[in-house]
């Protein structure tokens, strides 16, 4: 809005001087390479002549957009009027072409050919080779530059810690214990790299070593123990900090998003709240929002959502699929659909987050619906989207709908099917009683499938009472994955009810050597505690009142649907 206003603005200038048309080309950068263009053909045409800010900010605007081509226009247009003298102007040039040009080649021709050269020339050039790997290259560069600043060894340590490999990193160690001054930029870049490669300890040494840390510094380590799974570790370096900005709270709760410890960031996020020295910002409510998804807290998210409208905050793209996503995943279908209506722009994420919200909620043909409505619009549906259309079409029992986007995914939209797909696709066949057509599509498929499709079939066959195809499917399970106890307990049941004792007890003794099955666990939020629940717990202080509850459901719903609660319960 404000650049379309300040072009107004320049048409209703008079006489537009050489000021004016570089303020154009400099509001430019990033937003329309084309308008730069106009207003720098229009300055020519109109005899002002182009200074070296009007060079420097046209190559800032071009190389935005890797328009090459502009470019080389403007380079014409630099040696003609002479600015090749102009290491100011030169070194914009080398800078443009290390971004856009296909090959180094005219990177170093532009180089060679500098009649002067600083250590901006010089540091453009190393990073040039670095963001090619030309390692060697930019080694010996760095080695014959005249006069090193402190700017051209972090150049080089940063170039070698992108690399990501031991070896580089090794290099890079050797040239920072070489550096005659370091900033908190030299150790930063090194920690973080002893963090990309999963090197705590000496990251932790490097961090202890430090003359004086910067905010930066901190939330660098407090991100690499969050990132490589210590949670611990990271909240004790978090709460050491003598101060922290937004980013290091928020590197906090990522931290703990990510490692499924959603109660702790909601710990964290309260913690920001009452200490008030920092506001939140869009990167901390989508964590957060994370989180109340992950542990069904509805009424947090509600709260957030409120905080949001509260302090006028944006309904961007990734905030207003996260709050669609808590609403949808917490069972508030209505306040999704409002803030789906109220996003004025929608990617494929916003779309396949309100289709997978309709669909986990039972309204499934809504569901379908609303991704016709998404291809009318013309949203181009990628391969993640028909994953949540058929879920929905397996939640729903559409099987005719589900073979007709099926067929849509691979003959219109040229989607390779994935294993996800297949496996919605036998599964809205099996509940369909198609079991026999489901076993043929299965073994149609161009890749193999997983024990996930055939546990499917199997229990299919128990659903619908098909007993002459579990020798089959229980052969074909046990192939997938012999070593899966949870399959194996699923082959035993199914066979324990079929009448086939003795396949039964093959199975169970199988299980029982493949040691203990992944245990069945929820939980829920009660107050301000999120409290566990696990298979078979004996240790829940209210074990007796839960076990009390599953004896009660199991008599209410076994004459219903023949559905038993694990009988081995016990108070």
């Amino acid at each position: 809005m404000e650049h379309h206003l300040g072009i107004i603005l320049f048409n209703d200038l008079p006489n537009p001087n050489l000021i004016s048309h570089n303020t154009l080309i400099k509001c430019s950068i990033g937003k329309s390479h084309k308008i730069a263009a106009v207003a720098y053909n229009r300055m020519r045409e109109s005899g002002i002549l182009a200074n070296s800010f009007t060079f420097t900010f046209l190559l800032s605007c071009f190389a935005s957009f890797q328009k090459l081509r502009c470019g080389e226009t403007v380079h014409g247009h630099v040696l003609k009027i002479g600015y090749s003298c102009s290491v100011f102007v030169m070194n914009n040039l080398l800078d443009f072409y290390s971004k856009c040009a296909a090959d180094l080649g005219v990177v170093v021709k532009v180089f060679d050919e500098m009649s002067e050269r600083d250590a901006v020339s010089w540091n453009t050039m190393i990073r040039a080779y670095m963001s090619c790997g030309e390692v060697a290259c930019a080694m010996r560069l760095f080695e014959a530059m005249p006069g090193k600043n402190l700017v051209s060894w972090n150049t080089v340590v940063l170039g070698l810690v992108k690399g990501g490999k031991s070896g580089r990193m090794e290099l890079a160690d050797e040239v920072f214990q070489r550096m005659p001054e370091r900033n908190s930029v030299s150790w930063n870049t090194m920690i973080s790299g002893y963090i990309k490669l999963g090197e705590l300890g000496s990251a932790r040494e490097l961090f202890d070593q430090m003359p004086e840390r910067s905010i930066a510094s901190w939330t660098t380590m407090v991100s690499g123990y969050a990132t490589n799974g210590d949670i611990a570790s990271a909240r004790t370096v978090f709460d050491q900090m003598p101060s922290k900005n937004v980013i290091s709270w928020n590197a906090m709760m990522a931290g703990c998003v990510s490692n499924n410890a959603f109660d702790e960031a909601l710990s964290v996020f309260q913690e920001m709240l009452v200490d008030g020295r920092c506001r939140p910002d869009q990167t901390t409510l989508i964590s957060i929002l994370s989180a109340c998804t992950h542990l069904n807290l509805l009424e947090h998210g509600s709260w957030i959502e409120s905080y949001m409208r509260k302090n006028k905050f944006e309904l961007s793209l990734p905030l207003g699929n996260a709050l669609i996503d808590m609403f949808a995943k917490c069972g508030d279908l209505e306040i999704a659909e409002i803030i789906f209506h109220k996003m004025h722009r929608r990617c494929i994420i916003t779309w396949t987050t309100m289709i997978s919200g309709l669909a986990v909620n039972g309204r499934c043909r809504e569901a379908l619906d609303l991704f016709d409505t998404m291809c009318a619009e013309g949203q181009e549906p990628d391969d993640v989207i028909f994953i949540a259309v058929l879920s929905a079409c397996t939640h729903g029992g559409l099987l005719v709908e589900g073979k007709a986007l099926f067929n849509r995914m691979v003959q219109d939209f040229g989607i390779e099917a994935r294993i996800e797909h297949y496996g919605c696709m036998v599964d809205v066949l099996a509940r369909a009683g198609q079991i026999e057509e489901a076993i043929r599509f299965t073994e149609s498929m161009h890749l193999e499938a997983n024990s996930v499709i055939w546990a499917t079939l199997l229990s299919a066959c128990k659903l619908h009472g098909n007993k002459d195809l579990l020798e089959f499917l229980n052969r074909k399970s046990v192939e997938q994955e012999p070593n899966n106890a949870n399959y194996l307990k699923l082959i035993t049941d199914l066979s324990s009810s079929a009448g086939q004792w003795q396949e039964a007890s093959i199975f169970r003794v199988a299980a029982r050597e493949q040691g203990r099955m992944v245990t069945g666990c929820s939980s829920i939020h009660v107050g301000e505690s999120v409290l566990e629940f696990v298979a078979k717990d004996t240790s829940h202080p209210q074990r007796k009142e839960v076990y009390k509850a599953l004896r009660s459901l199991n008599r209410q719903m076994k004459p219903l649907f023949g559905v038993n609660v694990d009988s081995t319960v016990s108070g």
